[in-house]
């Protein structure tokens, strides 16, 4: 658990529309610089994109399949390509790891138990695998891969940065996104297995669902919000 030893609620906004990636990308680097400096509390915002791909720091060109599909936008996160767009659920996650604790790797295992706590509360048995990043689902009823291996389908993304201790960029999870566009890349550098979203396992799920599920969990991990 990652929960602040001090200090007041993190804040917790969500925008309407589609908020433009270039946008989202110079105001979390402007707020992490002001939390940084203490001159700006915590903050977890919650957007829609519109369709685009993002490269992160570990991406490598072969696994963009489609380039002229949707623009393509250099991230400074960790991971490789991904898809975002409407019907994608984007938070990004605004934390100062001074306050709280100092380990890279505990806050990304934070990222993925908020996620897994949130998806159970639509009956959905989700979790992180080995080698793999991001939040999987188990889908027995689809042909295994070809080494005979079961196979999974990926609903949430997980790619953050972090500078001065303080993080930004965060996680992504599948609503009700065009699955199609996710084609257009190898998400995550991953083969083999698929992307789905409430919607594909069945759930007619809105995104205000999402959203409550999302800030009902989130205090056990990381402490209150407001």
């Amino acid at each position: 658990m990652l929960a602040r030893r001090a200090g007041p609620p993190v804040a917790w906004e969500a925008s309407s529309g589609l908020t433009g990636y270039t946008e989202a990308v110079a105001r979390m680097e402007a707020l992490a610089a002001e939390i940084a400096a203490g001159r700006a509390g915590e903050r977890v915002w919650l957007v829609e994109h519109p369709p685009l791909y993002t490269a992160g720091t570990s991406a490598r060109p072969q696994d963009l399949i489609d380039p002229q599909r949707f623009p393509v936008f250099a991230s400074g996160r960790g991971g490789q390509f991904t898809y975002h767009g409407p019907g994608q659920r984007v938070a990004y996650v605004m934390l100062d790891l001074k306050r709280r604790s100092q380990d890279v790797r505990a806050f990304v295992g934070a990222l993925e138990d908020w996620v897994v706590a949130s998806l159970a509360d639509f009956n959905v048995r989700a979790g992180p695998r080995a080698g793999r990043v991001g939040v999987w689902v188990a889908r027995p009823e689809k042909p295994p891969l070809p080494d005979g291996s079961p196979r999974d389908d990926k609903i949430a993304a997980i790619g953050v940065r972090i500078r001065r201790w303080v993080t930004f960029h965060g996680i992504a999870v599948n609503v009700d996104p065009d699955l199609d566009h996710f084609s257009g890349i190898v998400p995550c550098g991953v083969t083999g297995h698929g992307v789905t979203s409430l919607v594909d396992l069945g759930l007619p799920a809105a995104m205000a669902d999402l959203d409550a599920a999302l800030r009902r969990h989130f205090e056990r991990f990381f402490g209150p919000a407001n």
